[in-house]
């Protein structure tokens, strides 16, 4: 089974001048592509995640407007957000500008999604917060109004959260029978339960070969319950282990998240975007075509 690789670009901040970030993430999505990566997504935050090693204050891009611009730039990877907040996009206008990237990118727009969580973004720019089972009730009404905008169906759609006349989407898609969806997260209740009924492909944390293990073991009794054929999803891993400084420990559990099923795995640049695709499609692309 052949495992490709996807660049999460989730960092805005190296290098540090505001100028500089276009001219960065074209060279770097350039590299990537003809590099032989098949994946290049951003986050869909509008302020940078708040952890031990990033603030809030550090730079952050609207993700789908940064997507349209690696279209452009782009021939062959795959393109998205992992993942889209559901709270952030009315359903209708996500379906639309989902199928704006597809069109213009020639058939290579994924939709990324789940349950948005970051509630200072939220707070701070006036997005609803509302409790966690109403995002993952507007998750899956979200998911329902995508489908139906990308089908032949143009009539109204009501939900308990979302209201539409017309689901009306032209032009369609070039992608068949639509952009593929990949519902980001491991809850184990709801998120993978949704994946099973919806989805398309799955993106869990890549912790380690047992917790992915356990992931994708729950994911197949979902399956079992609502009458999917587990196969046909696809499943992708984002990485957590750095891949540059512990390149053969990162192979070694890429090859065991294969041997479970993974087909894509995705890495994070640590530093300059530009120097670490160059290091991974160098150093670690080849090894991962032996796989």
């Amino acid at each position: 089974m052949t495992v490709k690789l996807g660049l999460h670009y989730w960092n805005f901040s190296t290098p540090d001048q505001p100028d500089l970030i276009a001219p960065t993430i074209a060279r770097t999505a350039r590299l990537a592509d003809e590099a032989g990566f098949a994946a290049f997504t951003f986050m869909d935050h509008y302020f940078q995640m708040q952890t031990p090693t990033s603030a809030a204050e550090e730079p952050m891009l609207e993700g789908y407007t940064g997507l349209g611009f690696v279209a452009a730039l782009t021939e062959r990877m795959t393109l998205g957000l992992m993942v889209t907040g559901v709270m952030y996009r009315h359903p209708g206008v996500l379906a639309k500008t989902v199928t704006t990237l597809d069109v213009l990118s020639g058939g290579r727009a994924r939709l990324g999604i789940g349950a948005s969580w970051y509630e200072k973004e939220q707070v701070g720019l006036g997005v609803p917060v509302v409790p966690v089972a109403e995002r993952f009730e507007r998750l899956e009404e979200t998911l329902r109004i995508c489908l139906q905008m990308w089908s032949d169906d143009n009539g109204p759609f009501d939900g308990r959260h979302y209201r539409l006349a017309e689901t009306l989407c032209v032009p369609a898609p070039l992608s068949r029978p639509h952009p593929p969806i990949l519902i980001g997260g491991g809850g184990e209740q709801k998120t993978l339960r949704l994946v099973a009924q919806y989805a398309d492909a799955c993106n869990v944390f890549g912790a380690g070969p047992d917790a992915v293990a356990h992931k994708f073991d729950v994911l197949r009794r979902h399956c079992d319950a609502v009458g999917r054929d587990y196969d046909t999803i696809e499943k992708t891993v984002l990485v957590l282990r750095p891949v540059l400084a512990e390149t053969d420990a990162w192979i070694a559990d890429v090859e065991q998240y294969a041997r479970l099923g993974a087909t894509e795995v995705q890495v994070m640049p640590d530093g300059d975007p530009y120097a670490f695709t160059g290091q991974v499609a160098e150093k670690v692309l080849p090894r991962i075509a032996d796989l």
